[in-house]
């Protein structure tokens, strides 16, 4: 299990489940581009998007999954939608998990994750647990977890998470976390890949990684997104943008050979670009 099938561009998470390893993320989309992306993914084969609550987008991500399953005839099964609960919500789980299944109304969440560890997470997890038996929910994960909180977290809760999403990119590797989580048999996703708002023309520009991308005749944001790849991290890089959405999925035309990966494994700065 957690091993990435790149022929089926998907892992096999410990649910059960199959989940595609790279889609789109959707933080600060507004509902229109929102639901234009979500579209521009599905029809160019993508099949896996992650919104959230505090995206305040879940209603349009749910819009554009209708509109593409009509428009494209792709079956709800092949697609892949992750949400998340935010700690302001753990107080009362329940409600907060009815208005996103109310939200999205694509008949179940793939994926529902607690988006930051707060007062009352096991509360809330275990509320995501009683959902996953009545088959509103398939799978559940945690994201900004490290090793300190999910040392604690995971002995308190009956169903191990299938993912953990943190922020991940070649300044901020997570070499120590990334190891400790999927030994667990859990995968691993990346936020910020590309490294987050403000910091994404640097890391883009760095000369390692434009080097590499030259060397195989692709464009750096590719590479980046390639090692996460070959690290057995899951990607899921943030675009309105109908053409970066598009590049952002050919990922398996090229291999970063062990000198290049080793190359990007030395440019960790621990440098972390958001506070969680």
């Amino acid at each position: 299990m957690g091993a990435f099938d790149f022929e089926k561009k998907s892992v096999l998470l410990n649910s059960g489940y199959e989940m595609p390893i790279l889609g789109l993320g959707t933080y600060a989309l507004d509902y229109d581009t929102c639901v234009s992306s979500v579209k521009t993914l599905l029809r160019n084969g993508g099949r896996l998007i992650d919104t959230a609550y505090m995206y305040g987008n879940e209603d349009a991500v749910g819009e554009g999954v209708r509109q593409a399953m009509a428009e494209y005839g792709i079956p709800r099964e092949e697609i892949f939608v992750i949400t998340k609960i935010y700690p302001n919500q753990f107080h009362d789980p329940e409600a907060a998990i009815d208005m996103a299944l109310e939200k999205l109304n694509i008949d179940y969440i793939d994926m529902m994750l607690l988006h930051h560890p707060g007062t009352d997470d096991v509360k809330a997890y275990k509320a995501m647990e009683k959902y996953v038996e009545q088959g509103k929910i398939r799978s559940l994960g945690l994201s900004n977890w490290y090793i300190k909180e999910l040392t604690s977290f995971l002995p308190q809760v009956t169903i191990t998470p299938a993912l953990v999403q943190n922020e991940i990119h070649p300044y901020y590797q997570e070499q120590d976390v990334v190891p400790f989580i999927q030994n667990k048999g859990i995968v691993v996703q990346c936020w910020y890949p590309l490294g987050g708002r403000g910091y994404t023309a640097e890391l883009l520009g760095d000369e390692t990684i434009c080097a590499i991308a030259e060397a195989h005749g692709v464009s750096a944001a590719q590479v980046i997104l390639r090692w996460d790849l070959q690290r057995g991290i899951v990607v899921i890089p943030g675009s309105g943008n109908e053409q970066h959405i598009i590049e952002n999925l050919d990922l398996l035309g090229f291999e970063l050979t062990p000198e290049e990966m080793e190359q990007i494994a030395a440019l960790d700065r621990s440098e972390k670009h958001d506070w969680y």
